[in-house]
C-alpha cells in the first residue's frame, strides 16, 4: 500500500518569507524516496505556478503537481455542482484561474454563486454588490475561514473577517470549501491518488489541518513551528497521531506505514 502526505505550508514549511529550518531537507527526502505529497494551502490568491515560484525563492524545488490550493478545491466543487455555472468573485488570480479552468463563467450580474477569496483589490462597493446578489438568491461560497493574524502591519486581513461581514449583511451562512472542510480534504487526497488509509496530514493548526484530517479518518502530524502550541492541546476533543517540533524531526517510515 502506498502512503502519501498532505502538507500545510505557512507555519510548516515557511513563516512569512522565511524558510523554517530543515523544511528543505524534509521535502528533498520525500522527492528522493518518491513519496507522494502535495502542499495543501487555504490561500486562494496564488496559482499553483506562483506557489512553485515562491517555494523556489525559499530554496525548495517542486512542480505544480505538488500544489493543491483552496482555489483549486473551490473550482472543482463548483464545476461538479453546476457545470457551466456563473459566479461573481471577490478574489484574485489563483481563484479566478481555477474557476475558469472548471468551466465557471465570471459575471457582474445575476450570478448563481458569489465566491469570496483572499484579496486586497476588491472594494467595499464590490462587497455591497455581492451582498445584494446574495439577497437576490445567489449562493454564498467562501474559500476558507482563516482568521486574522491580529498583528500590526499584517498584509492579510483574514478571510474570516470579510466572510463575517457579508454573513451579517445578508443573514446567510457561507459554504466553506477550504480546510477543514471535507470538500478540500477529500479532493486533495484524490488529487494525490490516495485512499483514506494511505493519507497523512502535516500541519501547524489544530482547527484546520488536524481537525480536517481527523474528521476524514486520515493520520495527522502536528508541527509546533507555527500557530498551535503543546499547552493548547488539552482544549480539543481530538488529538494528532504524532507531535513534532518541526518537519525535520519527522522520522520515516512513519509508525503507521
Amino acid at each position: 500500500m502506498k502512503q502519501g502526505l498532505l502538507i500545510d505550508m505557512d507555519g510548516v514549511i515557511y513563516s512569512g518569507e522565511e524558510l523554517i529550518f530543515g523544511a528543505d531537507k524534509f521535502i528533498n527526502h520525500l522527492l528522493a524516496k518518491d513519496i507522494p505529497f502535495a502542499f495543501m494551502t487555504n490561500n486562494s490568491q496564488r496559482t499553483s505556478l506562483e506557489v512553485v515560484r515562491k517555494l523556489k525563492r525559499l530554496g525548495i524545488t517542486v512542480e505544480p503537481k505538488h500544489i493543491y490550493t483552496s482555489a483549486m478545491a473551490t473550482g472543482k466543487f463548483l464545476g461538479d455542482q453546476s457545470p457551466n455555472g456563473t459566479a461573481y468573485v471577490l478574489g484574485e488570480g489563483g481563484l479566478l484561474t481555477s474557476l475558469h479552468e472548471n468551466g465557471i463563467t465570471l459575471v457582474d450580474t445575476d450570478p448563481e454563486f458569489v465566491v469570496l477569496g483572499e484579496g486586497r483589490n476588491f472594494t467595499l462597493e464590490m462587497v455591497q454588490r455581492a451582498v445584494d446578489m446574495i439577497l437576490a438568491g445567489a449562493k454564498f461560497i467562501t474559500t476558507n475561514r482563516d482568521p486574522s493574524p491580529k498583528k500590526p502591519g499584517w498584509n492579510n486581513l483574514g478571510i474570516a473577517a470579510t466572510t463575517a461581514m457579508i454573513e451579517e449583511a445578508t443573514g446567510r451562512k457561507a459554504f466553506v470549501t477550504g480546510k477543514p472542510s471535507p470538500v478540500m480534504m477529500r479532493s486533495a487526497r484524490k488529487f494525490l491518488g490516495l485512499e483514506t488509509a494511505e493519507t497523512t496530514v502535516v500541519g501547524d493548526t489544530m482547527e484546520t489541518d488536524i481537525q480536517g484530517g481527523v474528521q476524514m479518518g486520515y493520520k495527522t502530524i502536528l508541527v509546533l513551528s507555527g500557530i498551535s502550541s503543546k499547552d493548547q492541546l488539552g482544549h480539543y476533543a481530538f488529538k494528532p497521531d504524532l507531535i513534532v517540533g518541526s518537519v525535520d524531526k519527522i522520522e520515516f517510515p512513519l509508525k503507521w506505514w
